[in-house]
């Protein structure tokens, strides 16, 4: 798997996987344009997200229902160290569900990829790369001559 990011201008990034680009940007207040969501919810759409996929295919592998899955998701801004906390996945079934069904749908949400990343905090290694351009630039900028 594998997402690209690139700095379109001020605070506003490209990202793109496979054939799709989504823009990411921050609200005015922050120096943006709005023109797309924060980082922190592309988290929590893609944690919700990942949420309602298990519950849907849950749902329709027991011909319990076919759409009408919806999933609302928040979480609490934390600090020391900045970071989202205190997540609450909410989850709408659109048919009654029997005792056995609501355990089951709960299983599965609980089986979702992302839920499962962030329960077990995954290594992360962060490479940085100078292009030479960019420190030839600076090292003029530096020592002018």
């Amino acid at each position: 798997m594998e997402v690209k990011i690139t700095h379109v201008d001020h605070v506003k990034f490209a990202i793109q996987s496979r054939s799709h680009t989504i823009v990411c940007d921050q609200p005015a207040e922050n120096g943006g344009e709005d023109s797309g969501m924060t980082p922190p919810e592309l988290l929590l759409a893609s944690l919700g997200s990942c949420a309602a996929f298990y519950a849907v295919q849950y749902l329709k592998t027991r011909n319990l229902a076919q759409s009408g899955v919806e999933v609302s998701i928040t979480a609490e801004k934390l600090k020391q160290p900045a970071r989202l906390g205190n997540f609450r996945i909410h989850v709408v079934s659109p048919v009654s569900l029997t005792e056995e069904q609501t355990e089951g749908l709960m299983r599965s949400v609980h089986a979702c990829l992302i839920h499962n990343t962030l329960l077990t905090p995954p290594e992360i290694k962060i490479e940085l790369e100078i292009c030479e351009l960019a420190t030839s630039h600076r090292a003029d900028e530096a020592f002018p001559g």
